[in-house]
Formats: structure tokens, sequence, C-alpha cells
């Protein structure tokens, strides 16, 4: 009992319950440069995978480009990894992190 009264959870209950808060804590899904992909192919990679708007996938791609990286996209990993596989499929190199 806790001190309201009230029975505490077992210890398996409470290791499901972090498991789903930390599925559901922001993951990113970072796109890296490469010197394959062509700004074009990016730009209609992230429009197609991410629903970006073409503005917000060109800037993206230009951080991209002059940083070396972009996070493209927060969410849960779960949500995260089917986008993430169809960036790779396209080519371009994706993790979630």
């Amino acid at each position: 009992m806790n001190r309201f009264g009230y029975p505490l959870p077992e210890i398996e209950e409470v290791e499901i319950l972090l498991e789903d808060l930390l599925d559901e804590e922001a993951f990113d899904l970072v796109v890296f440069n490469d010197d394959v992909n062509t700004f074009e192919h990016v730009i209609n990679v992230l429009i197609k995978v991410c629903k970006h708007s073409p503005e917000q996938a060109e800037q993206c791609t230009l951080i991209i480009h002059y940083k070396g990286k972009c996070s493209v996209k927060k969410g849960s990993r779960s949500e995260l990894k089917p986008l993430c596989e169809a960036i790779l499929e396209e080519g371009i190199q994706a993790a979630i992190v």
C-alpha cells in the first residue's frame, strides 16, 4: 500500500508501463548526407515518405547537405520504423536515434 492506502502495482505491471512510456518517447528519424543521391531524389523521398511539403523537404535536404545529417521526423520507434525502412529502400542512409 502506498501512503494514501492504495495498493501498489506488481513489479511486472510497472515494467510493462515503463516499456509503453519508453516506446512513446520522441525518437528522431535522421537522414544522412552522401555523395550519391541528388537533391531532387532526397526531396522527392521526403515528400513521399514523410509527407513533407516541398519547402520543408528542400530545407531538410539543405541541412543534410551542409550539416551532414538532419532530423526529418519525430515520433515513437514503432511509428518511425516503416518510414526509416522506406527511406533506406530508396538508397538514402537513415537511422532512428
